[in-house]
């Protein structure tokens, strides 16, 4: 399981917040305190022009990056929910479209589509959130498939029913695939490494601006740590869709035990 991964299983969100928050100032005022300590004000202040225009080509760069980065969290985010819904309606299609069969064929495959169900709403997605998926719902599925494998229809009725089922059903396990695989599949060690090292590269280069009040440099280089700690919590939040308190819930298949 990624690290990240782990941050939200283990932490809550909020205390997590207050945590990047608390480090993010934190760090800012040291390394602050640090430059002012040992580094003259005159010195600094004869370079304000160069350092602004090198923060500057800095910052833009690494808003683009991270901008970027937030859109396809969002995105991915986004789509692991639509998947989840599509897995769903699959599910009710199938249900619904198995009144047109017999009823040993009805009972049973609604029976084993609530089993579906259940094991996905009740064992699977605590699952989830560590990245894995139970043998158990995957063997319910196999038992969807392999009734729709030995069953021949026999009205026309149930013929045409069962030629419209098939496709959902195929549907229905590559929107499964792709939930499974959304779970674990986070950003990339080395663009965290490079949105981290972005991050200090730009609070670092505030400290080097000449100024003659401490606290209030000290106040607008936190603002800009806390802006960026915040953002960087927002990808966090977003990267694993059923890890945290932030993530996509079994709802929609939670109705469909109620049928």
């Amino acid at each position: 399981m990624p690290f990240t991964q782990k941050l939200l299983l283990y932490i809550p969100v909020i205390p997590l917040t207050i945590l990047i928050i608390i480090a993010a100032v934190g760090a800012s005022m040291l390394g602050l305190f640090i430059v002012w300590r040992f580094v003259p004000r005159k010195v600094l202040k004869m370079h304000n022009d160069l350092t602004g225009a090198i923060f500057g080509a800095v910052a833009l760069a690494y808003t683009v990056l991270l901008a970027f980065v937030v859109v396809v969290s969002w995105q991915n985010f986004d789509r692991a929910k639509s998947y989840v819904e599509r897995e769903a309606n699959c599910l009710v299609s199938l249900h619904r479209s198995s009144a047109a069969f017999s009823a040993p064929f009805r009972e049973e495959l609604r029976g084993l589509i609530k089993d579906y169900t259940s094991i996905v709403v009740n064992k699977e997605w605590d699952m989830l959130a560590r990245g894995q998926e139970s043998m158990e719902a995957r063997e319910a599925l196999r038992k969807i498939w392999g009734l729709y494998t030995n069953y021949e229809p026999k009205t026309e009725k149930e013929k045409i029913f069962f030629s419209e089922s098939i496709p959902k059903l195929y549907d229905l396990r590559e929107a499964r695939r792709i939930r499974i695989v959304e779970s674990r599949d986070g950003l990339q060690p080395v663009m965290w490494f490079i949105l981290a090292f972005g991050a200090l590269a730009t609070i670092s280069f505030t400290f080097f601006f000449g100024s003659d009040i401490f606290s209030a440099h000290v106040v607008m280089a936190s603002i800009l740590a806390v802006v960026i700690a915040l953002i960087l919590l927002a990808v966090l939040c977003f990267e694993f869709p059923f890890t945290g308190g932030i993530k996509i819930e079994p709802g929609v298949f939670r109705e469909i035990i109620n049928f």
